[in-house]
């Protein structure tokens, strides 16, 4: 259960990744000192057991994990170093991806502070002969560890919307109803938050909210579908070491800088930022079960 001092929660961050290596626990440290729970997120095999390591190095503290075999990581891609290193095993990996493997996915779920299973999903950014087959393999196949496991997704979602959702419909009787996942940093229009709502799924937003609106527009890219998503369906997150909030804006980010972000979705929903944190930590103890 949440400790009673916490206040917020980032849903969807990577403290486990190589851009934190040398000073992650003072990055968890600031966050838990800000009153903030997060949840680390995998991307692959190591990313996710080094997810749940972390979480037992506090183990007492709202330190969570996920584990999943993230879409662009099916097959060679493009090398980050802030996730991955640059070291000799970093770029192999890069270089020829990731078979998913059923059990090893399965058995790192399983643990205690694994909350859910992913970053999974579609990523059409980038495509070559056999991404969308194989990315749609590897996306049921964690449905299903999620299905085994009783745990929600962690959705990525990419210049996919339609197949997602497709993907989604005609597997529902896999997904862990009622409150089968999360579609994070949420990029598609008013209709498919639509048809995700009808599936179940909740949202979340980062610092990308809170930039300004665009040369010759009146509002930011996420607001509308900020305004039409209910507010028991959203989820505040950084997605670190990415995206920092308009205040911190080229500097790496960490979860502590979430409650530049619960601001913002507290205004685009018209409430109170103390009404915002409360929904917020309902619907993560609702969707998480914690």
């Amino acid at each position: 259960m949440f400790a009673i001092t916490l206040m917020y929660f980032d849903s969807h961050t990577h403290i486990q990744f190589s851009a934190f290596g040398e000073d992650y626990k003072e990055v968890i440290a600031r966050a838990l000192a800000s009153g903030v729970g997060l949840v680390n997120v995998g991307t692959q095999r190591d990313t996710s057991k080094r997810a749940i390591e972390i979480a037992h190095e506090f183990e007492n503290e709202p330190v969570y994990a996920t584990v999943g075999l993230h879409p662009i990581h099916t097959e060679k891609s493009f090398h980050d170093a802030q996730e991955l290193g640059i070291g000799e095993k970093a770029q192999e990996f890069t270089s020829r991806g990731e078979q998913f493997d059923f059990d090893y996915y399965k058995k790192l779920a399983e643990d205690k502070k694994v909350l859910a299973i992913g970053e999974c999903g579609l990523d059409y950014y980038h495509l070559g002969d056999d991404t969308k087959k194989k990315q749609a393999e590897v996306f049921i196949a964690q449905i299903e560890v999620a299905k085994a496991v009783g745990k929600p997704l962690m959705v990525h979602c990419r210049n996919a919307f339609p197949d997602l959702i497709q993907l989604l419909t005609t597997h529902y009787q896999l997904l862990t109803a009622p409150h089968p996942g999360i579609a994070h940093f949420f990029t598609g229009t008013i209709d498919d938050a639509k048809q995700l709502l009808e599936l179940g799924f909740s949202f979340s937003f980062g610092g990308a909210i809170t930039f300004p609106p665009r040369k010759g527009k009146t509002e930011g890219d996420y607001d509308a579908a900020i305004k039409y998503i209910p507010v028991d369906r959203i989820f505040s997150e950084t997605d670190a070491p990415y995206v920092a909030p308009a205040l911190h804006r080229g500097k790496r980010n960490e979860p502590a800088y979430i409650i530049e972000v619960v601001e913002r979705l507290a205004w685009l929903k018209g409430v109170q930022p103390e009404e915002m944190k409360a929904q917020i930590r309902e619907n993560t103890k609702r969707v998480f079960r914690i």
